[in-house]
């Protein structure tokens, strides 16, 4: 299996997964980057739950490395939606301190057609995905360097970061483009 071609995760739902090359370097560039923000970067904040900012809104410039890991996310997309003609891509950081966590949601807002999560550090005990796939709970411990996709429909939280480390990862909306 090539690098873009992401292999299928067994639910009724199809989640797809697929490993960026080189994702530790990558990943040290893109925490180095994300320590040296401040909140005059961001363009804009949303999800405003239990005292912290769920998604963060920031151009694909402000964060070394960041270019690189959508360039291959989109590619990974691609593949997976097949041939859909150009793709936007959507993205926004989630960064989760100790005792944060995630509340479900879906990415139905817009006219996506696939979501996807990157994940930058997770330290261990940072709080698993969890999807619920109809009356199926699906629970994944994510690790840096995969981006796992699915559906913009499906409902998914993450549980508590029990770590005293950040849990980075980077959401992702691929849909047409206008």
């Amino acid at each position: 299996m090539n690098a873009h071609t992401p292999s299928q995760l067994w639910t009724s739902t199809r989640l797809h997964q697929a490993r960026l090359p080189d994702a530790q370097r990558l990943n040290d560039r893109i925490l180095a980057g994300y320590a040296g923000l401040s909140d005059e970067d961001y363009s804009h904040r949303s999800h405003f739950i239990a005292g912290r900012f769920e998604n963060l809104y920031l151009q694909r410039g402000k964060l070394p490395g960041l270019s690189e890991v959508l360039a291959f996310a989109e590619e990974s997309a691609r593949h997976i939606l097949g041939d859909t003609g150009l793709l936007r891509c959507g993205f926004w950081l989630n960064a989760m301190e100790a005792g944060h966590t995630t509340s479900e949601h879906t990415h139905e807002e817009n006219d996506e057609l696939l979501s996807a999560v990157y994940y930058v550090a997770v330290p261990a005990s940072s709080g698993d995905l969890v999807l619920r796939d109809g009356p199926l709970i699906v629970r994944l411990t994510p690790s840096p360097g995969i981006v796992l996709f699915f559906p913009p429909d499906l409902p998914h939280w993450v549980e508590a970061n029990q770590s005293p480390g950040l849990r980075l990862s980077i959401g992702m909306n691929f849909g047409p483009a206008d």
